[in-house]
């Protein structure tokens, strides 16, 4: 029991323990059958650009994960780019996170909590979905992880103590994190709610404001340019009622948490940390999305460390409570929970290691287009942000003529490149004897909205005849002949 084990001890097990068991979670199905969804597309083929190509196309597209393109570059750089490169970061960041959520539920209400709520982490559906995602979502989650372990504590400190360097440290770590996604500067509020549930005194109100300030001016340059490229977030739906029930199971199940934590007003508890993390984030992105829709739990992600460490802080009080009557049935309660908990959950861990947890697939359509191709013939992509698949798998589509295109990607300094007028695409088209189409499966895909798809889809219907069709994980290709 961990109540046996010596306290010199115990703090490091407490942290190893949750760190093991995400990493292995992270590494299970780490590949998912070798297959890359669009989002995590983008980060590879921006990945794999020279740096000053990066630094030109954030000039004009993804300004917001600018950083994260730069992290990625080096890591593919150093270990070549495979999809262990592109997920194993987020792996770890979850994994950190995980230690964090540890070490806070450990100071705050005891080692029961702090296990139960380091091993929630990683079993939370939406943490699963991002804990393999080559995206920036689950490092936020670990600097956000790391920045309320900071605030706690400095919170629990006796008064004298040298503290500037940890402040700074905090500074520091939100300003990553909005380096990385800048609607993590949400933290601050959820942190400010915390100070204010236990009555902080004026000192560390000033010194938290200041350490605030300077990661919001810091991010304040990347905000601003960043609204210049608002368009990327304009297929985002408006918020409806439905899109709030998830955050309202969420909120529901963490105030069951804080219940079970039994919160007093001026003591620092987890329900006074987790409740505002898990809320505020939540209850503001709500608010922005009234003004501009914004609505995405990628967005809050590291919310979930709030909800962990609430999980946690249940657990412990249970463990307390069967402890007395029952002390070896309490000391069985957390690892039994989690295994139960990992059974009961089995469906969604296997649905979020598989290719269909995603929209679509752009390696296996690319290996579709390599069976299906001959050389000499065009290319198409619709829309033009289909282009993805042969940016990732360039050599599925040697020989093979984009038809379309006018400017690359990389010439274009753009994630999907420059095409032609809808004029020139239809001459190109003609002059073409076969033609692959390469865009979405039936079951996802949009009718064309832009006049280049409309020029596109118009003369294949009219000059071309389809003589192959296959659709693959979220993705088509179909091949077409020219009737004369």
């Amino acid at each position: 029991m961990l109540c046996h084990i010596p306290a010199a001890r115990r703090g490091p097990l407490l942290r190893l323990v949750p760190f093991l068991w995400t990493l292995a979670l992270g590494l299970w199905g780490l590949s998912r059958q070798d297959s890359v969804w669009r989002d995590e597309a983008a980060t590879w083929q921006v990945a794999g650009r020279p740096t000053a190509e990066i630094w030109r196309m954030l000039g004009n597209v993804d300004a917001v994960h600018g950083l994260y393109y730069l992290l990625m570059h080096g890591l593919f750089e150093v270990f070549g780019a495979s999809t262990t490169t592109l997920r194993l970061p987020s792996v770890l960041a979850v994994a950190c996170a995980a230690v964090c959520v540890a070490a806070i539920g450990g100071r705050l209400a005891g080692s029961w909590a702090g296990l139960g709520g380091g091993l929630a982490l990683g079993l939370l559906p939406a943490v699963q979905f991002y804990l393999q995602e080559g995206r920036p979502y689950a490092l936020v989650a670990a600097g956000a992880g790391l920045s309320t372990l900071l605030l706690v504590s400095l919170l629990e400190d006796r008064p004298g103590l040298r503290t500037w360097p940890r402040w700074t440290a905090y500074g520091a770590a939100v300003l990553v994190c909005a380096l990385l996604n800048w609607l993590s500067l949400l933290v601050l509020p959820a942190h400010a709610a915390t100070l204010w549930w236990v009555r902080a005194g004026r000192g560390v109100w000033l010194r938290w404001a200041a350490s605030g300030a300077g990661a919001v001016a810091g991010a304040l340059p990347l905000v601003l340019f960043s609204r210049g490229q608002s368009d990327q977030v304009s297929w985002i739906p408006p918020l409806t009622w439905h899109m709030l029930i998830g955050p309202g199971i969420l909120l529901a199940i963490g105030a069951l948490g804080a219940r079970a934590d039994r919160p007093d007003r001026s003591r620092l508890s987890a329900a006074a940390v987790g409740l505002p993390l898990l809320a505020v984030p939540q209850l503001g992105l709500i608010g922005l999305s009234l003004v501009q829709p914004l609505f995405l739990d990628r967005y809050v992600l590291f919310s979930m460390v709030g909800l962990a460490l609430l999980i946690g802080a249940a657990l412990g009080a249970a463990v307390r409570a069967c402890a007395p009557r029952f002390p070896r049935a309490s000391a069985l309660l957390v690892p039994g929970v989690v295994g139960v908990s990992v059974l009961a959950l089995l469906p969604v861990e296997l649905g979020k290691r598989a290719p269909a947890s995603r929209v679509d697939d752009v390696l296996a359509v690319a290996g579709e287009v390599a069976l299906l191709k001959r050389d000499g013939d065009g290319v198409l992509f619709v829309p033009a942000a289909r282009r993805d698949t042969a940016l990732v798998s360039p050599g599925a589509f040697t020989g093979l003529t984009d038809l379309a295109l006018a400017r690359s990607p990389v010439a274009s300094a753009t994630l999907k490149g420059e095409e032609a007028q809808p004029a020139r695409i239809r001459e190109a088209l003609l002059e073409q004897r076969r033609v692959l189409l390469v865009t979405d499966s039936a079951k996802v895909a949009k009718a064309p909205s832009a006049e280049r798809d409309k020029a596109k889809a118009a003369v294949l219907r009219e000059r071309f005849t389809v003589v192959e069709d296959r659709q693959v994980r979220g993705r088509r290709v179909t091949v077409y002949e020219r009737r004369d």
